[in-house]
């Protein structure tokens, strides 16, 4: 499998536990860990580039995609995904996208959280937007060839407040597993779900819940 944003705080757990189960993984980033896991191929690289990007896809038996809307991608994270899908799909590869709570639902056919966004700084604002525009409009409109799966963890999920493993997750759909306080979850615990998800192949075009 192939993670891009292999360094980062969810793409680095996602790495760390598909490793330990034996999977052959990839791992692109801007910067190469400093503390790598073993078994792993890093790349450095740029995932605004397209041919860098083909060029991890390209034999690869799953993507996975663990970016965020921040620094270099912050103005560019929508059509990066759009050309990690289009790469996906022209591989005949799954795409697994690491999301985010705000696009989730409190029940179901409720509005989604990203609809009022009013508790939140504004400064964040057009992050989550477009975190939760990949699920709403973007990963949808692709062709049905594509098969993907949307990974949103639980509010509690970050580098801030990183929890402990406790070898357990819920999994849910598009509504919260934990709607009132938006639950929590760690990155192990959430990796741990995340490559069950991949190795189970169970769930086609739709958005999970992981949370504990």
């Amino acid at each position: 499998m192939t993670v891009i944003g292999g360094t980062g705080y969810a793409g680095s757990a996602i790495v760390a536990e598909a490793a330990a189960r034996g999977h052959r993984v990839t791992a692109l980033s801007r910067s190469l860990p400093g503390a790598p896991v073993p078994n792993v191929t890093y790349v450095q690289g740029d995932a605004t580039d397209e041919a860098t990007l083909a060029a991890v896809i390209e034999g690869a038996d799953s993507v996975v995609a663990a970016l965020a809307p921040l620094g270099p991608l912050a103005g560019t994270f929508r059509e990066v995904h759009r050309t990690i899908a289009r790469l996906a799909d022209a591989a005949g590869v799954p795409l697994f996208v690491v999301g985010g709570f705000s696009s989730l639902r409190p029940a179901p056919g409720a509005d989604r959280f990203v609809t009022d966004l009013g508790h939140i700084p504004a400064a964040l604002h057009d992050e989550i937007r477009a975190g939760a525009a990949l699920v709403i409009e973007d990963l949808p409109a692709t062709p049905a060839t594509l098969d993907w799966v949307f990974v949103s963890p639980a509010l509690g999920f970050g580098a801030h407040v990183p929890g402990e493993r406790l070898g357990r997750y819920r999994l849910g759909g598009d509504v919260a597993v934990q709607p009132d306080d938006g639950g929590a979850i760690s990155a192990a615990d959430y990796a741990l779900g995340f490559v069950d998800l991949m190795e189970k192949g169970d769930h086609h075009r739709t958005q999970v819940n992981l949370g504990h």
